[in-house]
């Protein structure tokens, strides 16, 4: 009889002890909860290959992450079209702040410059924080006969159609850029996509093109060796990096382009998480040193709320659509 009572009290136990663990809160929530957050490593994951803006400004903010929350961050290259790949990969993670994604402004215009992106930024992310914007620089030889870019334009106007403006890949911001120029400004010229910034600049020195439209990261070796010269800058206000270049609207044109990185978590990740990681991230960017390194490579330092970067990410879908429209460009 002992025994039989024994057995119901272990099956009783082992059945209260089950349903305790289903009904238990998930661990990174309660570590969140607990201001445990982070446990263990966390993987940042980046669009883009190893060496480029992007990635040089994950790196620096992953080592100050890990120094300032006490765990080890670490970046994960995973270049694609579309950073579609990247996407997939932070979306298919568990939603518990241990996988991060950096997106950009190219996620806003991947969303109308595919048929169908397999992965919706708005609905499938949480933001974050921003981390840091930068512009672009509308650039000739240092022969050339444009001093200024009313030059270039006037040039234009006499002669539509006779110039080649030269840009990075079909899509890119750099190449979006150019048609948002031309539009603004009213005149008409050859829009020259190449497969990337040496081959942009091989072609603009051996003068095939007249105009090269590009990051200051990407131009700042012929920029620095005379080569070739800033006529323009594309951001709403002169940049720290290039203060002598003026922008396109003290020329009179209607036009700020400003590229962007930022900090996104899966949808779903808790509140605490992000809460966490955006108020390390407001100290770590107020840094001083962190700002100097990243404008050395033009990058402006700028932190955020979540919100904003929602606000951020979403009126940039809205105004890239209308440019890929008003362009023609045949979506991938």
């Amino acid at each position: 009889m002992i025994s039989i009572r024994r057995r119901r009290f272990v099956r009783l136990a082992a059945t209260v002890a089950a349903l305790a663990l289903l009904t238990a809160p998930q661990p990174v929530v309660r570590a969140a909860a607990e201001g445990l957050y982070p446990t263990r490593p966390v993987r940042i994951v980046v669009p883009f290959a190893a060496g480029g803006v992007a990635d040089i400004t994950a790196r620096l903010v992953a080592d100050r992450l890990g120094v300032k929350l006490g765990s080890r961050f670490f970046v994960e290259n995973q270049p694609g079209a579309g950073g579609i790949v990247a996407a997939r990969s932070v979306i298919q993670a568990p939603p518990d702040g241990y996988t991060l994604a950096l997106l950009s402004n190219g996620t806003a215009i991947s969303v109308s410059l595919f048929k169908k992106l397999p992965f919706d930024p708005v609905k499938e992310f949480t933001p974050i924080s921003t981390l840091g914007f930068f512009d672009f620089l509308f650039v000739v030889r240092a022969d050339a006969p444009f001093k200024t870019m009313d030059d270039f334009i006037k040039a234009a106007k006499q002669s539509p159609g006779r110039f080649n403006v030269g840009t990075i890949n079909l899509g890119s911001t750099q190449n979006l850029a150019a048609g948002v120029f031309r539009t603004a400004a009213g005149i008409d010229f050859v829009v020259i996509p190449h497969r990337g910034a040496p081959d942009l600049q091989i072609s603009l020195l051996q003068g095939n093109l007249d105009l090269a439209i590009d990051s200051y990261s990407a131009l700042k070796g012929n920029l620095a060796d005379g080569k070739i010269r800033a006529l323009a800058a594309s951001g709403p206000l002169r940049s720290k990096i290039t203060p002598d270049v003026p922008t396109l609207r003290e020329d009179g044109l209607e036009v700020s382009i400003e590229s962007w990185n930022a900090l996104f978590a899966p949808a779903g990740t808790p509140p605490a998480v992000i809460s966490t990681l955006n108020s390390a991230l407001q100290d770590i960017l107020a840094d001083p040193a962190l700002k100097k390194q990243l404008l050395e490579l033009g990058v402006e330092v700028r932190g955020g709320t979540p919100d904003q970067l929602a606000a951020r990410l979403r009126s940039d879908i809205e105004k890239w659509q209308a440019v890929i429209e008003a362009s023609g460009i045949e979506k991938q």
